[in-house]
């Protein structure tokens, strides 16, 4: 049988296992085992894949990962949100649309310590929905903001899907890290200016918050000091080249964790805070560590079929501009967001384009970045937006519909955010590339 015939079957049998029911990580492996067999014979994979496992977890950067994860559940418990919230409050409450741009601007914030879309929408919307509610703002605006303010947790470094895509692309983790920075404040600068170009019509208006005298609204940024202790020692360890990555989320977990035991104990049961956080993180860590085992089988087969070289090839022999086949790679992450979370689109995408990437000359990194911009998009959009999801469950007087309708804005100001990073690459590439080795 052809290796191409064997790849769609193989393909085809991972949407077949997934709508089923079977986990993304089960429906990659089995499907690539079942290509390899097809390719090979069982006896060559029971060869092949007997240590596989080991090879493809036993890996120091994925420390990272857990890390990061633990790093953001204390902060969450230490009450950092509450704090960005108010002080986002302050200094744009007065505007039209004010507590959904707080809302943005603590999601912002707190991406800065989480480096999980989901936790930073539910964190965010728990504080923000009531307030909002209050200030008779469109459910549609509120719970779509926060929904959609929720995906800078994957961009704004500390993130998890960055170190993921850096694990798997071979790139520099560190230089992954810092990608995201810049990105992330122009998304966070986008959505501002989308929600009050929305806040302006009159059907979304809500009441304004008291304007706050500058002397205040100054002196209010020392709530943010949790949030500045963390960047300065994740961001400015890893750009300075003082720490790795590695080391810099394990300092950065340890402050996060100093933090919690600053709380107040009055107000919290800093035993239970602990052990939840500890579960959260290892029940994220083992989800993704198997979702990379089942893609790194996957990827093994296409390998040994050798679609990557043939896709190079055939991407060489047509007469196309390289441009427009980034841009059709891109376009691919659209529909697949609405069906795969962002671990799994990548999985499944980046083994096949990341040769054709290196081949035409362009910077993985850049890529990255805008790929995982657009598995953010799949983060708020039906059927299966994670985000919006979380939001309902929080937010349960507010139908799904009626979030997903708040969401598509703020779809469109991704796609408006994209496509300025794509037509200016130094936005994304300038401040990794001046950073110490």
């Amino acid at each position: 049988m052809e290796p191409i015939t064997i790849t769609c079957i193989a393909v085809g049998l991972i949407f077949v296992l997934m709508a089923l029911g079977t986990p993304v990580f089960a429906s990659l492996g089995i499907s690539g085992v079942i290509g390899i067999i097809l390719l090979e014979d069982f006896s060559f994979v029971l060869n092949r894949l007997k240590t596989f496992t080991y090879h493809n977890s036993a890996d120091y950067l994925l420390t990272v990962i857990p890390l990061f994860i633990l790093m953001g559940a204390f902060a969450h418990h230490a009450g950092i949100g509450e704090r960005l919230f108010s002080l986002g409050r302050k200094w744009v409450g007065h505007l039209p649309g004010g507590l959904a741009m707080a809302s943005i601007l603590t999601c912002a914030g707190f991406a800065a310590t989480s480096g999980s879309s989901v936790a930073t929408a539910a964190t965010v919307g728990s504080v923000a929905i009531p307030e909002m509610k209050k200030a008779s703002y469109d459910p549609s605006l509120s719970a779509g903001a926060v929904a959609a303010g929720g995906v800078l947790g994957v961009l704004i470094p500390p993130s998890v899907l960055l170190v993921f895509y850096a694990a798997i692309a071979e790139v520099s983790a560190g230089k992954m890290l810092i990608a995201g920075f810049v990105p992330g404040l122009v998304s966070t600068l986008v959505f501002i200016i989308g929600i009050w170009l929305i806040a302006t019509r009159k059907k979304h208006k809500g009441s304004l918050s008291p304007k706050v005298r500058w002397l205040e609204r100054i002196i209010s940024i020392k709530d943010a000091w949790q949030v500045l202790v963390l960047f300065i020692i994740v961001l400015g360890g890893i750009y300075s080249g003082f720490m790795t990555p590695t080391e810099a989320a394990a300092v950065g977990a340890f402050g996060a964790f100093v933090m919690l035991l600053l709380k107040p104990k009055k107000h919290s049961n800093l035993k239970q805070m602990f052990i939840d956080s500890c579960r959260s993180s290892i029940t994220t860590t083992v989800m993704i560590l198997f979702t990379m085992i089942g893609a790194g089988i996957f990827s093994y087969f296409l390998s040994l079929a050798q679609i990557p070289q043939l896709l190079s090839s055939l991407v060489a022999a047509i007469n196309i501009h390289p441009t427009l086949i980034i841009i059709l790679f891109l376009l691919i992450y659209f529909p697949l967001g609405m069906f795969l979370d962002a671990f799994s689109m990548l999985v499944i995408t980046l083994p096949i384009m990341l040769p054709t990437i290196k081949a035409l000359g362009f910077d993985p990194i850049w890529f990255g970045i805008l790929a995982i911009k657009m598995c953010e998009i799949g983060l708020i959009t039906p059927p299966v937006g994670l985000n919006v999801y979380v939001i309902a469950g929080i937010d349960r007087e507010t139908p799904l519909t009626t979030i997903f309708r708040g969401a598509w804005w703020f779809v469109i100001m991704e796609v408006i955010t994209i496509i300025v990073l794509f037509s200016f690459p130094w936005i994304i590439t300038w401040l990794p590339n001046s950073m110490n080795n």
